[in-house]
């Protein structure tokens, strides 16, 4: 049976050192949500905290309409999946899966019906003697997965389960995931650093940054609409630019690069107003359309480009030193060669526009 998550203002110290300051959170009950962010940003931390394995300087922790702050990790009945897998060297994988069975005092024959069951749902049933010394990094995760999930817990927890495995493997390994959590309906905490990976398996996203949440969304939502820079940058790849936004004829435009504008229809009302505001622009490499030089738009001259079957990545040097990466659905006879003159527009319904610093984005939609 699984349960919803709830945290409110959870406070993380270690001496002086404030890890993380004030957090809140709600994960519903069955969701896959992941804590996405860079290293060192507090999101260990706060799977720890949920565990039961690191001290709560502040705040409370909720599974259902209890509260476990005070709770033993043993008592609190999840599954925990470490980067490292963690599984008993000594032990083959049907004794690895079997050991929380056997400290929670099952009977033998049911131990073997659910060890059976775990090991098929795994796909490791043909490992079940085996040594993990005899097994590849992809079924020692299988391995670890399917003695978390035994046991049939709450909470499944999983910190940077994939980042020891081969680019392949880790496709192959967080597909599984994604569909073991789907027919399990179990509430999910997955801790890791790479967007792709988080958007691949995430039902919803927190992005961190210094022990604070900079948005919670889906992986759409915050690829779509990023609240802050941050967002935008660590969540897929942004080309930043400044720009101004002014109010002409009761219509909000944005100028780029000083030869290039267009009108904005989705500017938040407070951020309507006279004068001029300063932006900066986060253009996204398939935001981009690529013109004749002929054509209006923002001046520049192509110096690379990589052909990726369907898509050729183009890097474009504007008419002001910056250099700018733009995707380009493949041509099926050539693709622009270097030292091409070209203009570049900007698809303004995607663009997303920040204050200054990039603390805000200024249009309707974010989360």
């Amino acid at each position: 049976m699984s349960v919803n998550i709830r945290i409110q203002n959870a406070v993380k110290k270690y001496g002086d050192n404030v890890v993380i300051p004030d957090l809140s959170l709600d994960i519903k009950e069955g969701e896959f949500f992941t804590l996405l962010g860079p290293s060192g940003c507090g999101k260990t931390t706060l799977l720890r905290m949920i565990a039961g394995f690191n001290s709560i300087e502040g705040g409370d922790f909720y599974f259902g309409d209890r509260r476990i702050n005070d709770l033993d990790p043993s008592k609190r009945n999840i599954g925990m999946v470490f980067q490292n897998y963690a599984i008993f060297p000594n032990m083959t994988v049907e004794k690895n899966v079997e050991f929380g069975l056997k400290n929670r005092n099952v009977s033998k024959e049911d131990r073997a019906v659910e060890v059976k069951k775990f090991l098929e749902l795994m796909q490791i049933e043909d490992f079940a003697e085996r040594m993990p010394e005899k097994l590849s990094g992809g079924q020692q995760q299988r391995v670890a997965l399917a003695r978390a999930l035994v046991i049939k817990p709450d909470v499944l927890l999983m910190d940077e389960p994939l980042s020891n495995l081969d680019a392949k493997l880790r496709i192959e390994m967080r597909t599984a995931i994604k569909q073991l959590q789907n027919s399990i309906g179990i509430t999910t905490v997955y801790v890791t650093h790479d967007q792709e990976e988080a958007m691949a398996v995430s039902d919803r996203i927190a992005v961190f940054n210094h022990g604070v949440i900079q948005q919670i969304g889906t992986p759409k939502a915050l690829y779509q609409r990023p609240a802050n820079l941050f967002v935008a940058n660590f969540i897929g790849h942004s080309n930043e630019l400044e720009g101004s936004l002014t109010k002409e004829n009761g219509q909000m435009v944005l100028s780029v690069c000083d030869d290039y504008s267009f009108i904005l229809n989705n500017v938040k009302e407070e951020h309507c107003q006279e004068g001029v505001l300063p932006v900066k622009l986060a253009v996204r490499p398939e935001e981009w359309i690529i013109q004749e030089e002929t054509e209006p738009g923002i001046a520049g001259t192509i110096i690379d480009s990589i052909f990726l079957g369907l898509n050729t990545h183009y890097w474009i040097q504007l008419s002001n030193g910056k250099e700018v990466e733009a995707v380009k659905e493949s041509e099926i006879d050539s693709i622009l060669p270097k030292g091409k003159n070209v203009k570049l527009q900007i698809k303004s319904h995607k663009v997303n526009v920040f204050l200054e610093g990039g603390s805000e984005n200024i249009l309707q939609g974010v989360l």
